[in-house]
């Protein structure tokens, strides 16, 4: 069974830390990219960061760029968003995503658009305090 799971979301401060991962079963990250997209109560979902595992190319949106950095580990099947300096406007619901891009041969760009994903996980809620 294809899945993924998002965990490691929480409470914490403003200007503290969290890292979210994501790991996959029934399939491997190889011929993917991977995003995480987060949606705050009332407004829309947000790609905040790519990364594309058969080139290693990684993306962040001007919202979160210089505070989080997006990690993977190949031999664990899991890519990691690492979240620092987080803010109060970050508090959404995050999730992974992936999209299988073998046949763009590198021809894609990032931010992925939400509907080209394939596979989603449940996603895990990032609440930050002021």
């Amino acid at each position: 069974e294809v899945q993924l799971q998002a965990s490691g979301g929480g409470l914490v401060q403003a200007g503290g830390s969290l890292r979210l991962s994501c790991t996959a079963s029934g399939f491997t990250f190889d011929d993917y990219a991977v995003g995480w997209f987060r949606q705050a109560p009332g407004k829309e979902r947000e790609g905040v960061s790519f990364v594309g595992f058969s080139d290693g190319r990684s993306y962040y949106a001007n919202s979160v760029k210089g505070r989080f950095t997006v990690s993977s580990d190949n031999a664990k099947n899991t890519v990691y968003l690492q979240m620092n300096g987080l803010k109060p406007e970050d508090t959404a619901v995050y999730t992974c995503a992936a999209e299988n891009t073998k046949f763009y041969d590198g021809n894609y760009y990032f931010p992925r658009p939400s509907y080209n994903m394939d596979h989603w996980g449940k996603g895990t809620l990032v609440t930050v305090s002021s």
